[in-house]
């Protein structure tokens, strides 16, 4: 009872309430000088239509698009710090009374799918979010070019195989949190916009391993003796060998444990692969 009384004080109206006047206070005169811009209100509305929720305080919606490298404006990551809270709360509440079988340790990689940053920053290309980010950042344009790119190759999450940018994470979460904000820390107002915008969701049936994890299970089975070969620093490459065979090979030279996930998963394919083949010629005797 005593946790129960802690926790509806915690996220109380009052308090909220209270605490968001002050927060609007010191941030409405930098706002509203951005909010002059005719192209800043049109992409305001864009945004409302976009995740179907209406702002009373417009300025939280902005400031949820704006990366710290956008001069004179304040950045997205308080929003961002209250929606990923948020946002793991949800999650952990719809999956805990949809799923009443599973045991913790299997909601908690479920949860952790669903949230990571590959599967938000999918969200964010989906509805576009990136668009309507306000940076300065030109790497960061050039990363968010590059994942776009890969998401045509990997259409699903792919568990560690392509590089997503963290920002486009965040900025999902940031809307999460603007929008609890702006809600008067209404559970129901947020989940009614977070769950659209996670759709589909990551179900047990769909949840995959890490392709490093699922090598090494796969190998344990087969009783295969593997070794990973370092290239990374001068290549930035991954190798996986069994013996002096290669059977795997990745390559990623921003990220080294992408290039590692990628070697993993080419090593798994092949290994399976062999195996096809090896059935197949058992069933026809040639």
């Amino acid at each position: 009872m005593a946790s129960s009384t802690w926790w509806q004080s915690l996220f109380s109206p009052s308090k909220t309430l209270h605490c968001l006047k002050e927060y609007a206070f010191k941030t409405k005169g930098m706002v509203m000088k951005s909010s002059r811009d005719d192209k800043a209100l049109t992409s305001l509305k864009e945004m409302e239509n976009v995740i179907g929720y209406k702002f009373k305080k417009k300025f939280l919606l902005q400031q949820a698009f704006t990366h710290s490298s956008y001069q004179g404006a304040e950045s997205y990551e308080r929003l961002e710090y209250v929606g990923d809270s948020i946002l793991n709360f949800l999650i952990s509440k719809q999956q805990f009374y949809m799923y009443p079988n599973l045991p913790p340790g299997s909601l908690t990689a479920l949860r952790a799918a669903n949230v990571d940053t590959e599967k938000l920053a999918r969200v964010a290309v989906k509805y576009n979010f990136h668009k309507y980010l306000r940076h300065e950042n030109p790497t960061l344009s050039k990363q968010i070019r590059v994942f776009t790119r890969a998401l045509e190759k990997y259409p699903f999450h792919s568990y560690g195989l392509i590089d997503a940018p963290k920002t486009l994470a965040d900025i999902v979460e940031s809307t999460i949190g603007a929008i609890y904000v702006d809600s008067n820390s209404s559970i129901d107002a947020t989940w009614e916009v977070a769950k659209i915008l996670l759709e589909p969701m990551i179900t047990p049936d769909m949840l995959q391993q890490n392709p490093v994890r699922k090598l090494n299970e796969l190998c344990h089975k087969k009783k295969l003796k593997i070794r990973f070969r370092d290239k990374w620093s001068k290549q930035g490459v991954y190798e996986v060998l069994t013996g002096d065979q290669l059977i795997g090979r990745g390559e990623y030279k921003a990220k080294k444990e992408i290039a590692m996930n990628r070697a993993a998963e080419d090593a798994c394919n092949n290994i399976l692969n062999t195996m096809d083949d090896k059935n197949r010629i058992t069933e026809t005797g040639e």
